[in-house]
């Protein structure tokens, strides 16, 4: 089959719930000089997905489903190449850069690269963005997705323009990309970028610099002998301790935690992490996955646990002599979860939500907030922005990432997509992890 075969296979999703269906429908086209086709070699099923699954969104049209997804650039829309429509300067690079065959992964928005917003790397709200797989854009549970401002989505798997300066510095792009698994590529798309996006933010946030720095806040908010260093304060040993929580340890959980760690371990600083699920399955596969880490992604300065909630609030008051987690990283997406990261956070704590919401009121009034000093961050990963970062992590723990249906891998199968309707409701009821479609199996 080619791009211009008029029909292709498609999981889609149709209202009002639980109602997943493989179909054959038209194979995308160029619609805009901007786009780009591309020939999907996997697809991801991931946990955002079941909100749509499950009805929980207001949704009613009929549409492809699937967020996360890599391939092959089969069609170009005409402001690509070395004689485009219109001009490339001030534009993504790769709007001169990408052929037809590149191997390219994109994030699970759209975004244009040319606005403010993606400028500064809030990738993930593009004003001109698009979510795939929803009403608004068709995903890539398909054997072939049109991806709209593909210049600026795209990230091309077969050039180094992109890449981090650790990996163009050590690695040529035939052996680097010999050297990792197609299907560890696919988490590229979402769930590993948000996974660094939720450890890179609560280590960047303000409330966290006094154990960072060793000196006392606000000092630790400026550089070491500027006119507002108060000096190092009084903060001892173990109040440099970083106490931290993992809630929800699916996919996403797993790949914060391992961001998690790698950052810490890079840093030499001292941590306790307790890692939360109330599944016993998760629990476990997150032990094996720590055990697989290689020495180089968990430091001897610190303490990882896997427990279930009770155990850990008791763990947490044990470590901290009942004043709570310095943050907590909330990877859920539900009120019960942002009530245990409220429970478990000290006062001048920070909760990092990276887990998607319903259209529910938060579990908080504005005195719970006030009482505890409490400072949280939520939204969508910029995943774009955070590629070069991510690909980094990657390349580096194929240890974890590079293994399919393994103890201590994140990648239980793949699958045909013909299986898409079955795959949904086991996913659904937790009784398989993360599952990739092979298009073409």
């Amino acid at each position: 089959m080619t791009s211009d075969t008029e029909t292709m296979l498609a999981a889609r999703w149709h209202p009002p719930s639980y109602d997943i269906r493989v179909e054959k429908v038209p194979v995308p086209q160029i619609e805009h000089p901007d786009d780009a086709v591309l020939k999907v070699t996997l697809a991801g099923l991931c946990g955002s997905d079941l909100h749509i699954y499950r009805g929980q969104q207001p949704i009613t049209k009929i549409h492809v489903t699937g967020h996360e997804f890599i391939g092959e650039v089969v069609k170009l829309g005409s402001n690509y190449g070395t004689d485009p429509v219109q001009s490339t300067i001030g534009r993504p690079n790769l709007y001169t850069s990408l052929n037809v065959g590149d191997k390219v992964v994109a994030p699970f928005t759209v975004n244009c690269g040319e606005c403010h917003v993606c400028r500064v790397g809030y990738t993930g709200r593009c004003p001109y963005g698009a979510l795939f797989g929803s009403p608004r854009l068709d995903g890539g549970q398909a054997q072939y997705v049109r991806v709209p401002k593909a210049g600026g989505t795209l990230y091309n798997l077969s050039s180094t323009a992109s890449w981090s300066h650790t990996l163009t510095a050590t690695s040529d792009v035939e052996t680097l990309l010999k050297n990792i698994s197609d299907s560890s590529l696919l988490l590229l798309s979402d769930i590993l970028p948000t996974g660094v996006f939720a450890a890179t933010q609560i280590l960047a946030h303000p409330k966290m610099q006094p154990m960072l720095t060793g000196r006392a806040w606000p000092s630790s908010l400026n550089p070491p002998g500027s006119a507002m260093d108060s000096g190092t304060g009084l903060l001892t040993p173990e109040d440099r301790i970083l106490t931290i929580a993992i809630i929800g340890l699916g996919p996403v959980g797993v790949c914060a935690s391992v961001a998690l760690l790698d950052a810490l371990s890079q840093r030499s600083l001292p941590y306790r992490i307790v890692a939360i699920d109330l599944n016993e399955s998760r629990r476990e596969k997150l032990k094996r996955v720590y055990e697989a880490i290689g020495v180089d992604g968990k430091s001897q300065n610190g303490k990882f646990v896997v427990q279930g909630l009770e155990e850990a609030k008791e763990t947490v008051a044990n470590w901290t002599g009942g004043i709570g987690c310095t943050g907590v990283l909330e990877v859920v997406g539900n009120n019960s979860a942002l009530i245990a990261a409220y429970e478990l956070v000290r006062p001048f704590g920070v909760i990092t939500s990276v887990g998607v919401h319903a259209p529910k009121n938060v579990p908080f009034t504005g005195a719970d907030l006030y009482n505890k000093n409490i400072s949280f961050d939520f939204g969508r990963c910029p995943a774009r922005a955070m590629f070069p970062m991510a690909f980094e992590l990657l390349v580096k723990r194929q240890d974890v990432f590079g293994q399919v249906g393994t103890e201590s891998g994140l990648i239980d199968r793949i699958v045909s997509i013909e299986q898409a309707s079955e795959m949904y409701r086991a996913f659904d009821q937790g009784d398989v992890g993360k599952v990739l479609f092979d298009p073409w199996k």
